[in-house]
């Protein structure tokens, strides 16, 4: 095993032969340092995407009871719950006088829900 010195007295000589380029030594560290950071990093950015997909289905729920209570405002509320691929809103009350609007949305296997009067 070599000791550090004769590792530094053998950089040294090859420096001064004109070798140029890194050693296996100093190839490997860097390896290992980005394989380190990209471990820490990926769970990191998965967190951060779930996190994402999570705030995007939140605001898409607001933004659909905000529609909903903008339609019972103008008088236009629908009588029957409103459903597509991505939401559900249901209005309850009377055409005079609206209880609840509520609008909800899954995404994976989480429902969110949001609205005046929404549990």
């Amino acid at each position: 095993m070599r000791t550090i010195k004769q590792y530094l007295e053998a950089a040294k000589a090859r420096k001064e032969n004109g070798e140029a380029g890194f050693s296996l030594v100093e190839l490997i560290v860097v390896v290992v340092i980005l394989g380190i950071l990209a471990a820490v990093a990926i769970p990191i950015f998965n967190g951060i995407q779930a996190k994402a997909e999570e705030n995007a289905a939140k605001a898409a729920v607001a933004n659909a009871a905000a529609q909903g209570t903008a339609e019972v405002a103008m008088g236009s509320a629908p009588t029957t719950p409103v459903t597509t691929d991505q939401f559900t809103i249901v209005v309850s009350g009377t055409a005079d006088q609206v209880d609840t609007v509520c609008a909800s949305t899954t995404v994976n296997s989480v429902e969110y829900k949001s609205g005046p009067g929404c549990a």
